[in-house]
């Protein structure tokens, strides 16, 4: 997962704040796990977040969705469901105009795992 991040945003800090990131802490089936993800940014011209990005700790791809943005999109947000492996940490990343990276992570406990096929 930290590789995933760092090539997200290579060299830069990543800082906690600013995106809100809800999924069920509790999951009983890993098939389709509802995620939202939202961020603070008055999406104008100046000031405006860029991508959203969402990782993972333990599936066989890490980078689970990474969703382009700019000010015309009005707000910052993005929902839909993914599949995971196993219990696990998720993290969302969001891209600023102005070149900052900022986050939010949740731990899900997942009872039936998904995505329990091997890559080749």
């Amino acid at each position: 997962m930290q590789e995933a991040i760092r090539a997200i945003i290579g060299e830069a800090e990543l800082r906690q704040g600013k995106v809100a990131l809800d999924i069920p802490s509790l999951v009983e089936n890993g098939n389709a796990v509802p995620l939202s993800v939202s961020v603070d940014s008055p999406m104008s011209p100046a000031d405006h977040v860029k991508a959203i990005h969402v990782v993972n700790e333990k599936n066989p791809q890490p980078r689970v969705i990474s969703v382009a943005l700019g000010p015309r999109a009005g707000r910052a947000r993005l929902a839909t469901r993914i599949k995971l492996a196993d219990s696990q940490k998720i993290v969302a990343v969001a891209e600023m105009s102005d070149g900052s990276f900022w986050s939010a992570s949740a731990d899900v406990i997942v009872t039936l795992a998904a995505c329990v096929e091997d890559l080749q």
